[in-house]
């Protein structure tokens, strides 16, 4: 080692130190309201960051700062961020270390612990499907290890030989629990053979050495593409974030990890090998803090967040490319079933997007249990054609991490009941990426749902309300294959995450005439179906069959009926328009009624057209149980044998 490389290898350890010391500082003078302190960490992050190319990504957590001066992020951004100040990389919308960076190939953490390991998989395959001798980084903690998410990726990780170097940094505490309360295994080493993977440990406070090991290991994926497992065993010197101080701490322990600090053992290394002298090394800590302090100031002259409400909605989704929305050409069509229409839907976006990836449960060679992509591993290949394991939430992880790394995907959710096991990738890393720091996620999530099919509590459930009160989702419910197909080849087009449900009670049961060509159908858009002035029902899925079976044995009735289709966002200017012109409304769902989609949109006409209304919105619905088995109890629980006697109601009101 040369003299100018100790200088940039110590410079490496010292600035993040630098940062700590002065937010510690800032800390107590009130200028930051929060940090979650890396001090004596500090060797993981950079050894482990310096051992990785400038184009690879790294997917990193609370204690990883060492990773963003590594990459040579902005100090005056990074403090910013800190801030919560325009300047920061969320706009002042999300905290810390809670953001990404496409620029610098980091993936920010969010506060659910393991959710980036998935995405981590994500990003791994992305390079792996391209050929690229590439390797993706994760970090989480000892603690965030018990989660499922960990469990979940590293099986991924595992079956799909993913080009992934996942590392725990093993701090011994998981904010005030240690880890003889978190897990009984003495080290994570042990865990890495029970996936399939080999797994390796270091000491984390040895600057060199980890550095040595993540440069041996990283090569070696990248020659070889396979999950490693790196434990760093290292120490948390300071508490979880700074208000939760280290009471808990054994007497005498942090005195024994102070001894074992990187930078001090760093300084002695260079010294003792002649070639740094502490003045030398002294000199370039007071560089550092002289920076860091002259880019504090300046980041905290930056400008405070102002609330406009049309620059916060318009960020919650990335700009969609406009589509092509003119009527298919006529003489094509030949009727076809809703799952055939999803199913070439399917096919003709695979043939549009050669970056296309569909991933779910028993997709490939036996095409779904619903039979969507029967026949597409034979055609695609199974690299785009891909069985999963049983594990939701890597999964939909895995495709965050193919769309940051520019790939397409399709996630189909075997049922939409089982879509519980991943509500945290959906609802708090899909849904609000691009609203925190502008990563767009292009997924699209289909949803076998709905009743009427004798499948009981678990696969029969009307989940769609779930989703509709989570901003930065879209929500789309087709009610015949005609929609069907035109509205998942939009979903597939966009740049969000669509969320497409399918009823299975229609799968097979009614069909429609379909244009054999690709067509696109707006995702925002309700639709009339049937013109009224007395009356207007406002449904969804099944509900426009249930009506349509009404309407043969009550005609002029007067009722107008709008098939919703889009439920986020929401078309309420159709449903507006009409009830101010009929007067009455009845909103017809399936699902129970108590925060229901049915329940949002009846208060919001209750609320505008009040003065229009002869009688208040109503909403009928299914009882509140859940869904039984047998077909007889089904019969009870589904509002249809409900319709007549609501509408004459209205009617008659």
């Amino acid at each position: 080692m040369t003299q100018a490389q100790a200088e940039s290898l110590y410079s490496s350890l010292s600035l993040p130190r630098a940062i700590e010391d002065r937010m510690l500082i800032s800390l107590r003078q009130g200028r930051i309201s929060k940090w979650f302190s890396s001090y004596g960490q500090e060797a993981v992050s950079v050894g482990l960051a310096q051992a990785m190319e400038p184009d690879e990504w790294i997917c990193t957590m609370h204690r990883n700062l060492g990773v963003f001066t590594t990459r040579g992020v902005d100090l005056v951004q990074l403090f910013s961020q800190f801030q919560g100040s325009v300047d920061g990389f969320t706009k002042g919308r999300d905290r810390s270390f809670h953001f990404g960076s496409r620029a610098h190939k980091i993936f920010g953490m969010i506060s659910h612990l393991g959710a980036q390991l998935g995405v981590a998989d994500g990003l791994a395959l992305a390079q792996k499907l391209r050929n690229d001798k590439r390797c993706t980084l994760v970090f989480t903690g000892d603690g965030g290890a018990s989660e499922g998410d960990f469990h979940e990726s590293l099986n991924v990780a595992a079956v799909w030989q993913l080009p992934v170097l996942i590392v725990v940094e093993n701090n011994q505490w998981g904010l005030s629990t240690p880890s003889s309360e978190q897990f009984v295994h003495g080290s994570f080493v042990n865990k890495g053979p029970a996936y399939g993977m080999e797994a390796h440990s270091v000491d984390g406070n040895d600057l060199m050495a980890v550095q040595d090991i993540a440069k041996q290991l990283t090569a070696s994926i990248r020659e070889n593409p396979r999950p490693i497992l790196l434990e760093c065993m290292t120490y948390r010197v300071r508490g979880h974030e700074e208000a939760s101080g280290t009471k808990y701490y054994p007497e005498g322990m942090i005195d024994a990890w102070s001894e074992k600090d990187p930078l001090l053992r760093l300084r002695q290394s260079l010294n003792e090998a002649k070639l740094l002298t502490h003045n030398a090394m002294d000199a370039i800590d007071q560089s550092h803090s002289v920076q860091v302090l002259a880019d504090l100031e300046q980041a905290l002259t930056s400008k405070r967040p102002v609330y406009q409400v049309e620059e916060e909605l318009r960020d919650l989704f990335a700009e969609e490319e406009p589509l092509d929305l003119r009527s298919p050409l006529e003489g094509e069509d030949r009727p076809l079933r809703m799952i055939d229409a999803i199913h070439e839907a399917l096919g003709q976006g695979m043939d549009r997007h050669d970056n296309l990836v569909l991933m779910g449960q028993d997709i490939a060679d036996y095409g779904g249990v619903f039979k969507a992509t029967d026949g597409f591993s034979a055609t695609y290949g199974k690299g785009r054609v891909r069985n999963t394991p049983i594990c939701e939430s890597a999964i939909v992880g895995t495709a965050v991490g193919l769309s940051t790394a520019g790939f397409k995907t399709m996630v189909e959710m075997q049922f939409s009941d089982f879509v519980t096991e991943a509500m945290t990738q959906i609802c708090n890393q899909a849904a609000k990426l691009h609203y925190r720091w502008g990563q767009n996620v292009d997924m699209v999530i289909r949803m076998p749902t709905g009743a009427s099919v004798n499948a009981g509590p678990f696969h029969s459930q009307s989940t769609e309300a779930w989703f509709t009160r989570v901003p930065g989702l879209k929500v789309v419910y087709p009610s015949n294959p005609y929609d069907a197909k035109g509205l998942l080849a939009s979903a597939l087009e966009s740049k969000n995450p669509v969320l497409f449900f399918e009823h299975k009670a229609l799968y097979r049961s009614k069909a429609s005439h379909v244009p054999e060509s690709t067509y696109f159908l707006p995702l925002d858009q309700a639709k009339v179906i049937q013109q009224g002035d007395a009356l207007t029902v406002i449904t969804y899925g099944l509900g426009v069959h249930w009506m349509q079976k009404h309407f043969a044995s009550h005609a002029d009735q007067g009722i107008e009926l709008i098939d919703l289709i889009a439920l986020a966002p929401l078309d309420f200017k159709t449903c507006n328009d009409s009830v101010k012109k009929t007067g009455k409304c009845l909103v017809l769902i399936e699902d129970s009624v108590r925060g229901s989609v049915g329940r949002d949109i009846a208060q919001m006409l209750n609320e505008s057209c009040f003065s229009f209304l002869d009688s208040a919105v109503k909403v009928l619905g299914s009882h509140a149980t859940p869904i039984p088995f047998s077909a007889e109890l089904e019969e009870g629980y589904l509002p249809e044998n409900k319709i007549d006697e609501a509408i004459s109601s209205l009617l008659s009101y």
